[in-house]
């Protein structure tokens, strides 16, 4: 899985999300550990780990082996980059594992991230694109899975976000686009398992009325005048209560309109 570093609040819920539910179907998820849509992916993968069993000996997975995060780097493994990822590199090395053919102490120049994608690219046996620009990393990646015969699925987002010009723009190309986890199992031949979705959720529990907010304005998108006046709030206080729903991941705004991001039910 992999995607920009400059992901909106919808990528890397989706990122999350994804993850979380393809780790929970003993899918291995594999990233660069970059910032950004791999951060994110990795994040989701750990989470979905948590309530497996932990050998108290070893501090590792006992019961199941698969699902397990993959971090594949650019870096020497001893030297972490970037260094905010600190903490979810050494997560990856004591539940997963990290890849890197590069040799202990080296930088991360730039010339290895190229070279790193193509490992990524060669372990998958998919590739999923949640965002990305139309050039830059994810788009080498995507060329390297290209290359290998890699079925390439690719999330879309709105015309109107430069962050999925370049995930649109392989949809265009007849790469399958896909909104969860299920439509990956489709591609890997699983999807005789259920993909247990809407269990987990990263973002941080509202209060009553922020939930009311959020109830009354999912489903389509709205303007800051349509929010003011479904909420009957003062202007200060919708603007407030925008930017706060922003910022906790429950709400998206592009040129003027927002949108809330909700999580997809689970099929029966």
């Amino acid at each position: 899985m992999v995607g920009t570093r400059s992901a909106t609040a919808s990528g890397r819920y989706l990122a999350s999300h994804i993850a979380h539910d393809l780790a929970t179907n003993d899918v291995c998820v594999v990233s660069g550990l970059a910032r950004g849509i791999d951060a994110w992916a990795h994040r989701g993968a750990l989470r979905a780990l948590e309530s497996r069993t932990i050998s108290p000996l070893t501090s590792r997975l006992a019961d199941r082996p698969d699902g397990r995060p993959v971090g594949v780097v650019a870096s020497g493994l001893d030297v972490v980059y970037p260094r905010e990822n600190a903490q979810l590199w050494q997560d990856i090395a004591t539940q997963g594992a990290l890849i890197s053919e590069s040799a202990p102490g080296s930088p991360p120049e730039a010339f290895r991230f190229p070279l790193r994608n193509r490992i990524l690219a060669a372990l998958s046996e998919v590739l999923v694109v949640v965002e990305s620009r139309d050039t830059g990393g994810s788009m080498i990646t995507v060329d390297e899975a290209q290359k290998r015969d890699v079925t390439v699925l690719a999330v879309p987002g709105s015309p109107r976000n430069i962050a999925s010009n370049g995930t649109n723009q392989l949809i265009q190309q007849g790469c399958l686009p896909i909104i969860g986890a299920q439509d990956v199992l489709v591609a890997l031949g699983l999807d005789n398992r259920r993909a247990q979705e809407n269990i987990y959720d990263p973002r941080v529990r509202l209060s009553t009325s922020d939930q009311s907010l959020i109830s009354m304005m999912a489903g389509s998108p709205f303007t800051f005048d349509d929010f003011v006046i479904r909420s009957d709030l003062a202007t200060i206080d919708a603007a407030v209560a925008l930017g706060r729903l922003e910022a906790l991941g429950w709400i998206i705004g592009n040129s003027g309109w927002w949108e809330v991001i909700e999580v997809r039910q689970p099929l029966h």
